[in-house]
């Protein structure tokens, strides 16, 4: 029985250290203390499998298998029918026979049982309870208030399966299909009837199923053969070869058992003949091996068993084909180690040779390892193990998680080899590598972590140390640190340094409103970073879009943090300031000329003016345009955006003086009244004051003339307002009163009758009453409304008319009229287009032409007296319209035709609303595109040959004679032309611009097509192809950007002035500066570029500066200025003690840089593994050296205090075993009483005769850890990245 010590990390740091004496830690002197013995100290753990473990019990409390969690109360509904009740008396239901089975059921089972009749006299049954109770009443309920039929059928007892079938789906398939309950006797039952239960007509369909399947199965035979299970592989042979063979020639199958199931019985199916052909064979091989064989029985340990067998058994099956002898294996799970060789005599030797052979093949070697040293053995990425198992690839290394033993399995030279290798691994990591533990407080780790990791990576690249901080689902502050000794503890102190500073952090929360939260951190994040580079120990933290959180965190330094937070609030004060919006109402024409040309308009006045400027789409109806910025930048853009649209149309703007308090009932309800006014003045602009600001002035914005109607009209109401007592007098018209019954009638339709055509009835009202009628617009919520405002005898005169008109509504006619029927398809296409056009216009009035092929000419007309005359009328003109209509040919090649039609057919639309016309375009015919004649240019046909029109070039145009011609002449006017102008052949490269930007943007804001020859052709033309107006002006535009080019080439060759000058490359460094802030200033300030020599470079000495002549030369100056200073300077070594380094350089190297600021010198620290790590070299003025050494030296004086002390304590604290089992501390004197005896047990392994005790003081057997240097290890938070 073996055992093991289990050493925990706290023990290991005590056996490492050495145990402290007696007087240190005033334990007990070991005189008196009792000494336990090894196996008091280090109980062996069990072993697995240990003898009396039971076979059955579960190798953990894990190991059983969960079982699945089931409702514990269920219900179940069944239907008896009327015809299977055994208690058909209906008279008493809930009371009879039935109720008192059902309660007697509930007593005894416990399940709670629920009755009811359906409407064809059948029992619905619900039963509720535990699975086992309603199982139980549920076959009670069956048994006493069922009646039920059933019949046997006999067949063999070995055609029961096959009525069965696989897993039971033959039976359920029959089952389902004759809805009858079969019940199969089991196998051990020797009863052949099969009982069915069901409908008489059911148990016969599934009698005769049953039948047709014994009857099937009568043709064939089936033979058991029950032979000793030792003599199966001789049957099978090997890999199963002969009895293979065997069903071949007989065409009989065999079944023969597998080795794992302890079954003697070998099954042989098919036809009569090939089954005792088959049985015949397998007896004669069974008696000749049964004669000629023997067995010998061999022990061979249980662990070689799995070599013996092989992969699938293959081993076993080897030895069987070579020898023709069979093994026999214990199984697995039992504890015997014999193995049974049975064959014939003078072949059981050679056979158990290669058992033997087999057995020794493999071996299996465990070798002890710490567990945190597995994945430095392992290496990064697996290199160190993959070497090894490149070398030996038939060997399997395994390692165990929390186990400090490595498993190497694999034939017996492989694994030796492979063992020394790793033990060779093993002892070089323990010489050079160390690890500690620091329990550091969850919350902090992200921290430690730090963005991205960089963090942990810098600790990890600057100590060469492996840091495992455990992750948020562990809950553990546990973070280890393993490497290079030295490296350890300084990772550990910075650590717990990093630790203690995050304890005194502070945390601040900022209002700021979610809106500013994008401006903020800006496009990728660039102002956000500017922030944190300003206050780089802060941490900012947004709330996340989607929680709609206005808090953003502060995290850092007390005094850090503050102001941090002043900077962050004045910039929202300014984003604040800067967030005041302005509406401005500007004519949807003028828009495209406060844009300008490529938006050269509107940016002026988005930079000059420091605004925002937003317009509405294209489509949109909106005339408003939204300026957001500083509240005097947005009324100074508006005033220029005004100013622009005053200079480009007749528009006037004027202001009226209406008292504030009439402000809001002279705009009216939802604004109803202003709108009015509005639009009955050609659509002037009114603007009201905001509400509180005190103002009596109105402001109207228009065309002149409507300017001054509106002046009036706002006048004229705010006397009315002012004469009456009241502010209006207004009546409002319900449709739905008993006065206008419009309830019945859509809104819409009736509002555009009483408006009338072009507003015509309305006008006439008003004209007749002088008040003013407001409709609903489609976006007020009260549509039924009709408001009426005026002087009273007004108000009620108008709506006197409008009763009328109303009521005219309720005489319904009837009436008709006549038209040809060559216009009625006028009226019907599209859908019937025109017809709802005439229903909407005159109040719903319905037309209705006679159907198709009719032969009809008579048309009715339905609606009210006066829409039903009105719709006459209108169908009258438009038939004269029909009438008048003539067709005109326009001869267009067919290859303008695309461009004319315009995007989606636009400029067709445009020109067939404007004349009222319509025109149809031929058939495309692709064959004669390229038979075309030249091509027509400049409205001139070409002299090569004349145009001659196909069919496929003539448009058709139909309406009125002139407005046809009128509809020519724009349609000729849309042929594209073609001019050629002239651009130099190297400017082409630069108007096509970066994969072809420029010349898009200049297709798309003139609207032609541009093209530019190929390179190879080396042309100095470029062709535009377009509209006559538009190409004219792409002419110009492509003129003024070759102007453009031409000056930018001018500008290119004076700043390609170029000076070489030679600098010492000790000095180059210190041109480029920190970062090169000092090159990047030289170029800023003098517009220069300047390249330094690449390092492969022959001449390392030239500087070469380009750009203006005078600029290089001042650039040239400035740079030589530089030189001399740096010539001047000295350089000097001071040796500093390397343990006071970091604590000069400063966290981050803030303290060093502020020192580098102040004395105005260069400090250079040495390298780590430097020859002379004490030596700091100082460049500057002799006389700052000189300052900054003496003040350096100072520093060490002052820090050099602070590490002895700091070491003379830790000498104090570390034990005597840390330096060799050297001199002691605290008080102890070396030569009392010499190292510690450590922990003492009794009995131990050692003591035993023959061993020897470890020398705690061997370094051979204790090695010190060295200071080599850890590899690099995968960092458990993924690659580093830069």
């Amino acid at each position: 029985m073996s055992s093991v010590a289990v050493l925990t990390p706290e023990s290991f740091a005590e056996h490492r250290s050495g145990l402290k004496d007696q007087e240190i830690t005033g334990c007990v002197p070991e005189d008196e203390a009792y000494i336990p013995t090894y196996l008091e100290a280090f109980p062996p753990l069990p072993e697995k499998g240990a003898p009396g473990e039971k076979a059955g019990e579960p190798a953990s409390a894990w190991g059983s298998k969960i079982r699945p969690i089931k409702a514990s109360v269920i219900t179940q509904v069944f239907h008896v029918p009327l015809e299977e009740r055994r208690y058909k008396d209906n008279s008493q239901f809930g009371e009879g026979e039935e109720a008192k089975v059902c309660l007697d059921i509930m007593q005894r089972t416990g399940a709670h049982i629920e009755l009811s009749l359906a409407k064809d006299q059948g029992l619905s049954i619900m039963v509720t309870g535990k699975l086992d109770s309603v199982m139980k009443a549920r076959k009670e309920i069956v048994a006493r208030l069922q009646t039920q039929a059933s019949a046997t059928v006999a067949i063999p007892k070995e055609h029961h399966r096959f009525v069965i079938g696989k897993n039971g789906e033959k039976l359920q398939e029959l089952e389902l299909k004759t809805a009858t309950k079969i019940a199969i006797p089991r196998p051990d039952d020797p009863s052949a009837n099969i009982r069915i239960t069901g409908t008489k007509e059911g148990i016969e369909k599934a009698r005769h199923e049953i039948l047709l399947i014994s009857a099937e199965q009568d043709k064939r035979a089936v033979e058991r053969l029950s032979l000793e299970k030792a003599f199966h592989p001789f049957i099978a042979g090997a890999h199963n070869r002969l009895v293979q063979e065997l069903s071949q020639e007989t065409g009989a199958r065999i079944s023969i058992p597998p080795p794992s199931l302890p079954k003697d019985e070998i099954v042989i199916t098919g036809e009569k003949e090939a089954v005792a052909l088959a049985l015949s064979r397998i007896r004669a091989i069974y008696d000749d091996k049964k004669r000629k064989t023997t067995t010998i029985s061999v022990e061979v340990k249980k662990s070689q068993h799995k070599y013996i067998i092989g992969p699938k058994g293959n081993t076993l099956q080897e030895i069987l084909e070579a020898t023709g002898v069979s093994v026999e294996m214990p199984p697995l799970d039992s504890g015997s180690e014999t193995i049974i060789l049975r064959g014939e005599p003078d072949k059981l030797g050679p056979a158990l040779t290669q058992v033997y052979a087999k057995a020794k093949s493999v071996m299996v070697v465990e070798v002890t390892a710490p567990a945190w040293l597995h994945r430095f053995i392992i290496g990064k990425k697996g290199q160190n193990i993959g070497r090894i198992t490149q070398q030996l690839p038939r060997v399997h290394i395994e390692f165990t998680d929390g186990e400090e033993r490595i498993s190497l399995e694999g034939p017996t030279e492989e694994v030796e080899q492979a063992q020394a290798q790793i033990q060779e691994i093993i002892k070089d990591l323990l010489v050079r590598m160390d690890y500690t533990e620091v329990i550091i407080d969850q919350r902090f780790h992200r921290h430690l972590i730090g963005k991205n990791g960089a963090n942990i990576n810098r600790i990890k690249e600057q100590y060469k140390v492996s840091v495992r901080i455990p992750q948020d689902s562990e809950r553990s502050g546990l973070v280890r640190i393993e490497g290079d000794p030295k490296g350890v503890q300084l990772a550990r102190r910075e650590l717990i340094e990093m630790v203690q500073r995050m304890e005194n952090e502070r945390t601040k929360d900022l209002i700021v409103e979610q809106k500013f939260h994008r401006t903020i951190i800006g496009q990728k994040g660039e102002k956000i970073k500017e922030v944190r580079d300003k206050f780089p120990e802060v941490i900012i933290n947004f709330p996340d879009p989607s929680q709609k959180s206005d808090i953003v965190q502060l995290r850092g330094p007390k005094n850090e943090v503050e102001k941090c937070a002043k900077f962050l609030q004045k910039i929202i004060a300014d984003l604040i300031e800067n967030s005041f919006s302005l509406s401005v109402p500007i004519f949807k024409q003028f828009h495209k000329n406060i844009i300008g040309k490529g938006g050269a308009n509107i940016k002026k006045i988005r930079e000059e003016t420091n605004t925002k400027i937003d317009l509405p789409t294209e489509n949109s109806n909106s005339e408003m345009i939204v300026i957001t910025g500083k509240k005097s930048n947005c009324e100074a853009a508006r005033d220029r955006i005004l100013a622009i649209q005053r200079e480009l149309a007749n528009i006037k703007e004027t202001e009226v003086t209406i008292p504030a308090k009439l402000h809001n009932s002279l705009i009216g309800s939802k604004g109803c009244l202003v709108r009015s006014i509005m639009e009955d003045c050609g659509g002037v602009h009114i603007h009201f004051p905001s509400e509180g600001s005190g103002s009596d002035k109105v402001t109207i914005r228009g065309p002149v003339g409507e300017v001054e109607k509106a002046k009036k009209q706002l006048l004229q109401l705010a006397e009315e307002k002012v004469r009456k007592e009241r502010w209006a007098n207004t009546y409002i018209l319900f449709c739905k009163s008993t006065t206008l019954q419009l309830s019945f009638r859509p809104n819409q339709s009736t509002y555009k009758f009483l408006i009338g055509r072009g507003g015509a009835n309305i006008r006439r009202v008003r004209d007749r009453t002088g008040a003013r009628i407001i409709f609903p617009s489609p976006d007020d919520t009260e549509q039924e409304l009709i408001t009426i405002v005026g002087k009273e005898e007004a108000v009620r005169q108008a709506q006197k008319e409008l009763e009328s008109l109303v009521k005219n509504l309720d005489d319904v006619v009837e009436d008709s009229m006549v038209v040809d029927v060559r216009h009625h398809r006028h009226f019907v296409c599209r859908r019937g287009q025109v017809l709802r056009e005439l229903a909407e216009e005159y109040g719903g009035v319905a037309v209705s032409f006679p159907r198709t092929g009719a032969n009809s000419q008579r048309v009715t007309l339905k609606g009210a007296k006066d829409c039903v005359e009105a719709a006459k009328k209108r169908i009258q003109e438009i038939i004269e319209d029909l009438e008048s209509q003539v067709s005109v040919e326009v001869a267009i090649p067919q290859r303008y035709h695309r461009a004319i039609m315009g995007p989606k057919g636009c400029r067709i639309q445009h020109i067939t609303r404007e004349h009222e016309v319509q025109i149809k375009f031929p058939e495309r015919d692709d064959s004669a595109s390229g038979q075309e004649a030249s091509p027509q240019e400049n409205g001139e046909v070409s002299p090569e040959a004349e145009f001659v029109p196909r069919k496929c070039d003539i448009i058709t145009i139909s309406g009125r004679a002139e407005k046809c011609e009128q509809a020519k002449a724009a349609l000729l006017a849309l042929v594209p032309i073609t001019e050629d102008v002239e651009v130099s052949y190297e400017l082409h490269r630069y108007i096509i611009g970066q994969k072809g930007s420029g010349i898009r943007k200049m297709m798309e804001e003139y609207e032609v097509n541009i093209w530019v020859p190929q390179p190879e052709k080396q042309l100095d033309v470029i062709k535009v192809t377009g509209l006559v107006a538009n190409v004219e002006r792409a002419k110009q535009g492509l003129l003024e950007r070759v102007k453009e080019l031409q000056a930018e080439q001018e500008d290119r060759a004076l700043r390609s002035f170029k000076v070489t000058m030679s600098v010492d490359p000790k000095f180059h460094p210190k041109i480029i500066g920190r970062k090169g802030a000092v090159i990047s200033q030289i170029r800023k300030d003098h517009d220069v570029s300047i390249q330094f020599p690449d390092k492969g470079d022959e001449q390392q000495d030239l500087i070469v500066i380009s750009g203006y002549e005078r600029n290089v030369e001042e650039a040239r100056q400035a740079i030589q200025q530089l030189v001399a200073e740096l010539q001047e300077m000295v350089s000097q070594d001071v040796h500093l003690d390397p343990r006071t380094h970091a604590r000069i350089i400063g966290a981050r190297g803030k303290a060093i840089r502020k020192l580098m600021e102040e004395f105005k010198v260069d400090i250079r620290f040495p390298q780590p593994g430097s020859d002379e790590p004490d030596k700091v070299t100082v460049t500057g003025l002799p006389e700052t050296v000189d300052n900054a050494i003496d003040h350096l030296l100072n520093l060490e004086e002052e820090y050099m205090l602070s590490v002895t002390e700091t070491e003379t304590l830790a000498a104090y604290m570390k034990p005597p075993s840390r330096y060799g089992g050297g001199g002691g501390a605290g008080g102890v004197d070396d030569s009392s009483g010499g190292p510690a005896k450590g922990f003492v047990v009794r009995d131990a392994p050692w003591n035993a005769a023959g061993n020897k005790a470890p020398d705690m003081s061997s370094a051979e057997d204790f090695p010190t850890f060295g200071t080599g240097v850890a590899p690099k290890q995968a960092s458990a938070w993924g690659p580093k990245k830069f």
